[in-house]
C-alpha cells in the first residue's frame, strides 16, 4: 500500500498563491461590484486573463493547439471551473458578506472528496475522514450563528453551495481526464473558453455601462484579471494535477480565512469567536492532510 502523499515544497508555493489571492479576491469582488454589474466584471476580467495567458503562451514559443478530440472535454471543464463557477458565486456574494461567501464557496471539498472517491477511485482513508471532518466543522462553525438568516434569505446560500458543487465537479474531472496540454495553455483555453458565453449575457443583463467604472472599480477589474484568473487559475491547475484531491481541496480551506480576515480590515466586516475557533479547526484539517507522507512529485 502506498503511503500518503502530503504537499511538496512546490504544492505549498501554488496553494500560498492561491489562497492569497483568491482569499483576498472576495473582498475585491464586494467592492467592485458597487460600480460594475456582476456578469460584466467577471466576463471582461476573465475574457482578458485567458487572452493573456494564450498570448504569454505563444510568446514563449509553446504550442496553444488542441487536439480535435479534446474539445468537449476541455469545454466541459471551462464551464465547470470558469462559466457556471464565476456567475454562481459573483452573484452569490451579491447576497452575502464577502467572508461568508468565501466560507460557503469552500464547502467545495464537502463534495470533492466523495467525487474523487467515485470517479476517481481514491481511497478514502481515517487520515482523509478526520480532515474532511475537522474542515467541515470549521466551515460549519462559522457559518452556524448565520443559519436561520439564511434560511430566512436562501438565495444567496443557494448560489455560493451551488458554485461549489460546480468547481468540485470540474476539480475531479480534471483530475480524470489529465488532458495533454501544458498547465499555462490549460488555463488560458478554459478561461477563454468560459468567458465567452459571459460577454454577451452581460451585454443583456447588464447593458451598456453610460460611462467608465472609477479608478478604483477599475484596479479591481485588473486584479481580477491578473491574479485571480491567470495567476490563481495556473496555480491551481497545477495544483490538482500534483497531488492528490482530497489533499488539495482540504488544504484549500485555508483560503476563506484570507477572505474572513480581508473582509475584516478593508469591509469593517467583524469576526469574533467563531472565527478564532474555525482557524483552529481548519488548520488542523490542513495539518492532518498534509503532516507525514510522502511528498507529491513536481508536476
Amino acid at each position: 500500500m502506498s503511503s500518503p502523499v502530503r504537499l511538496s515544497r512546490n504544492a505549498w508555493l501554488m496553494l500560498l498563491i492561491c489562497i492569497f489571492g483568491w482569499g483576498f479576491s472576495w473582498t475585491v469582488i464586494k467592492y467592485a461590484l458597487a460600480e460594475i454589474p456582476p456578469l460584466s466584471f467577471r466576463g471582461v476580467s476573465a475574457f482578458a486573463a485567458g487572452m493573456l495567458t494564450l498570448l504569454l503562451v505563444r510568446a514563449s514559443g509553446a504550442s496553444v493547439a488542441v487536439a480535435r478530440a479534446h474539445w468537449p472535454k476541455l469545454g466541459m471543464l471551462a464551464f465547470f471551473n470558469v462559466l457556471s463557477w464565476n456567475v454562481l458565486s459573483t452573484y452569490g456574494v451579491l447576497y452575502l458578506p464577502s467572508g461568508r461567501a468565501a466560507l460557503l464557496a469552500y464547502t467545495m471539498p464537502l463534495w470533492c472528496v466523495p467525487l474523487s472517491v467515485w470517479l476517481l477511485n481514491d481511497r478514502l482513508d481515517p487520515r482523509r475522514c478526520v480532515a474532511l471532518l475537522l474542515g467541515g466543522a470549521g466551515v460549519a462553525v462559522l457559518m452556524g450563528q448565520d443559519v436561520l438568516e439564511l434560511m430566512r434569505a436562501p438565495l444567496g446560500a443557494i448560489l455560493m453551495v451551488s458554485a461549489a458543487l460546480c468547481w468540485a465537479c470540474g476539480m475531479v474531472l480534471m483530475k480524470r481526464w489529465a488532458l495533454p496540454l501544458e498547465t499555462m495553455s490549460l488555463t488560458g483555453w478554459q478561461l477563454l473558453l468560459g468567458s465567452l458565453p459571459m460577454l454577451p449575457a452581460a451585454v443583456w443583463v447588464d447593458g451598456i455601462p453610460p460611462q467608465l467604472p472609477g479608478a478604483g472599480a477599475l484596479a479591481a477589474l485588473a486584479f481580477s484579471a491578473l491574479v485571480t484568473f491567470m495567476l490563481c487559475y495556473w496555480a491551481w491547475n497545477r495544483l490538482v494535477l500534483m497531488v492528490p484531491v482530497a489533499v488539495s481541496s482540504l488544504s484549500s480551506l485555508l483560503t476563506p480565512l484570507v477572505g474572513v480576515t480581508s473582509g475584516a480590515l478593508f469591509l469593517g466586516e467583524q469576526p469574533g469567536w467563531a472565527e478564532a475557533l474555525a482557524v483552529l479547526l481548519i488548520l488542523g484539517a490542513v495539518a492532518v492532510i498534509n503532516l507525514g507522507g510522502r511528498r507529491a512529485l513536481v508536476a
